[in-house]
């Protein structure tokens, strides 16, 4: 089986470590680095809801994702102003993905925030962001649990996506920066531990594929996301 320009089969992933309670000041906090990709991902709890939540006695999980100026090279410029199309459809993503982690009514009249500041890009800062980033969601929540404030039937399956993609018509999991800019069909899958689908984002780059090569990338990302899933319930328990 030929090799990627980083040595690895098509069916592996790049290493993957997650340090969790990198920080002391957040509620949950999780550094993942990814290949050369590295992601600070921290989750903060607060005790109001979004205006329009107000006394429904539910709660809320958002995502806020940015990707520091040295994060790559040449620099990017810092988002200050305005937030770029990307940006604001990542931290939506991420949101959505990990509010489909909790039981928003289990959670009460709480808000929790996770940040995903990416420290270095190399391909893949979403799915770095939100499998991370579940990380920190399920840190900070167990301490509201230990101290007595919440149930564990706050905790829906876990969550964890990964990228996929065809390259020069290969099947390729887990796709770094250099992998991407080639690619002739670039996915990004969310998978919860039940084998389910949140979200399947897939486009094709000047060229369309077929059925058969969707379910091929799918049960590449299923595989991905299976180790993730095992990495993060390794580091939670």
């Amino acid at each position: 089986m030929e090799r990627r320009i980083d040595g690895r089969l098509p069916n592996a992933l790049r290493p993957v470590r997650i340090e969790p309670n990198f920080l002391e000041a957040p509620d949950g906090s999780a550094l993942i680095t990814w290949g050369k990709t590295i992601v600070l991902c921290t989750a903060s709890i607060s005790d109001t809801v979004p205006p329009w939540m107000a006394g429904r006695g539910t709660g809320w999980v958002t995502a806020e994702y940015a990707m520091l100026p040295g994060s790559t090279s040449p620099r990017s410029p810092r988002e200050v102003d305005h937030l770029s199309g990307r940006t604001q459809e990542i931290r939506r993503l991420i949101g959505r993905s990990l509010r489909a982690a909790v039981d928003l009514a289990a959670l009460g009249e709480r808000m929790v925030t996770v940040d995903c500041d990416v420290l270095q890009a190399d391909g893949g800062t979403r799915t770095a962001s939100i499998t991370g980033g579940y990380v920190a969601l399920r840190l900070a929540l167990q301490r509201l649990i230990e101290n007595g404030l919440l149930g564990p039937e706050v905790f829906r399956a876990p969550v964890a996506a990964v990228s996929v993609g065809l390259v020069e018509g290969v099947p390729l999991l887990d796709l770094c920066y250099a992998e991407d800019s080639r690619a002739q069909v670039d996915c990004n899958i969310v998978m919860n531990g039940a084998g389910e689908y949140v979200e399947v984002q897939c486009s094709a780059e000047g060229a369309t594929f077929g059925p058969g090569q969707l379910e091929t990338l799918l049960a590449l990302a299923r595989e991905g996301i299976a180790h993730l899933l095992t990495l993060q319930a390794n580091i939670v328990k």
